[in-house]
């Protein structure tokens, strides 16, 4: 795991997910807190409601996410992934 990006509880970061913008469903950054880890994933909560990877609604407006994902970032970095769609 050497390498990974840890994040810790408190923490702001952006997270690469569908949620909603102006009313629309888009995929892309969107900034949340993170509220719980252990050794391999992190837990973001948002303020906006976010979908799973499988287009359901997130409980709790949280996902989770590994620490070595590219789909996770800390503010201001910049984008590895895809954005909106």
């Amino acid at each position: 795991m050497a390498g990974f990006v840890k994040f810790t509880v408190g923490e702001r970061v952006e997270m690469l997910c569908p949620h909603l913008r102006d009313g629309q469903r888009v995929t892309d950054w969107v900034a949340g807190e993170v509220t719980q880890v252990d050794q391999r994933m992190v837990a973001v909560r948002f303020d906006t409601e976010v979908y799973t990877s499988n287009g359901w609604l997130a409980p709790e407006r949280t996902l989770w996410c590994s620490h070595g994902s590219r789909h996770v970032r800390r503010p201001g970095q910049p984008a590895e992934a895809r954005t909106s769609r």
